[in-house]
């Protein structure tokens, strides 16, 4: 196989992102040696050499990839998970806009790198670093590039939330997982990270609504009904989350629950 084409740089990480979120869109598409847009035409060579495209192209690329990331990236990853929980968390605790949300998504967006890591690797290794080698065509990479995230999604997806999406697909059980196509597993992803995410921010409500309670029943005993609760409660709960090192099991239980 002629490997003399190679590109002149590596891509970013964003592009590596980009690939496997990218593949998602395709997954759905049968693999074609030809892709046509408006004005705009890719081809692979009948050799399975991928053709060096212009410039301008690699940019318009790149921007559509860009525009699309955030909402791929929210679907097919940890993110949804995460950024729920830690939005229930400040509200159990009492604090709306402490921490900031700036602070959370953050955060949520740091553990997922974390968490999608290995499937990154898989990506790069099966899909990008031979694409790049000029080893894979397009469709081959693609094809490459959406397998890990498939095996990440169906590790978190109920067997009742596909079946869901497969009968309203119209499709009847599949043998194996591979025949399920992506366009129902990303649904039903979706719908069994709100389903956890809701299980989680639960039990964390549940020490916090203690306090509330105790609180409230103090006061009211006291005969101080015009005292808000919160007010009184808001340390409380402050001090129990700092002496169990709420920040720890918080992340260390939102980390776990997808290694499991």
């Amino acid at each position: 196989m002629n490997t003399t084409a190679r590109p002149k740089s590596k891509l970013p990480l964003i592009l590596l992102i980009g690939l496997a979120l990218a593949s998602i869109l395709l997954a759905g598409c049968s693999a074609e040696s030809q892709w046509s847009a408006p004005g705009l035409t890719l081809t692979v060579e009948p050799a399975g050499q991928p053709k060096q495209v212009s410039s301008g192209v690699q940019l318009l690329i790149l921007i559509t990839i860009l525009s699309l990331a955030p909402s791929l990236l929210v679907m097919t990853t940890s993110f949804a998970r995460i950024i729920i929980v830690l939005s229930l968390l400040r509200n159990a605790i009492g604090t709306p806009q402490i921490p900031p949300n700036q602070v959370l998504v953050g955060l949520a967006l740091i553990l997922t790198f974390f968490i999608m890591s290995p499937v990154y690797g898989q990506i790069d290794q099966q899909a990008l670093k031979p694409y790049m080698a000029g080893q894979i065509d397009q469709s081959t990479a693609f094809k490459n590039a959406i397998q890990p995230l498939r095996e990440f999604m169906f590790k978190q997806t109920r067997q009742k939330d596909l079946e869901l999406f497969l009968e309203m697909n119209h499709q009847e059980r599949p043998n194996t997982l591979d025949d399920i196509p992506t366009v129902v597993l990303l649904p039903a992803f979706v719908l069994s990270e709100l389903r956890t995410a809701f299980i989680m921010g639960f039990a964390i409500y549940i020490p916090f609504l203690i306090i509330d309670m105790v609180i409230s029943s103090i006061l009211l005993s006291m005969g101080m009904m015009m005292l808000p609760p919160s007010l009184i409660s808001l340390p409380f709960k402050i001090l129990l989350f700092v002496m169990v090192d709420g920040w720890y099991l918080i992340i260390r239980s939102l980390s776990m629950s997808f290694f499991q």
